[in-house]
């Protein structure tokens, strides 16, 4: 998309509004103590 802007500015407006040009904010959650990863905790067993 961007380099779509750098060749025709005309088409920003139609990328911006279908959110061709917003950057996805969402990150790698981090790691806890004691987990495996950010949220898998180690198997648990009764026994």
């Amino acid at each position: 998309a961007r380099a779509l802007i750098i060749a025709d500015p005309s088409l920003r407006p139609i990328l911006k509004a279908e959110g061709w040009l917003s950057r996805d904010a969402r990150i790698k959650e981090r790691k806890k103590p004691g987990l495996k990863k950010a949220r898998r905790a180690p198997q648990w067993s009764k026994r």
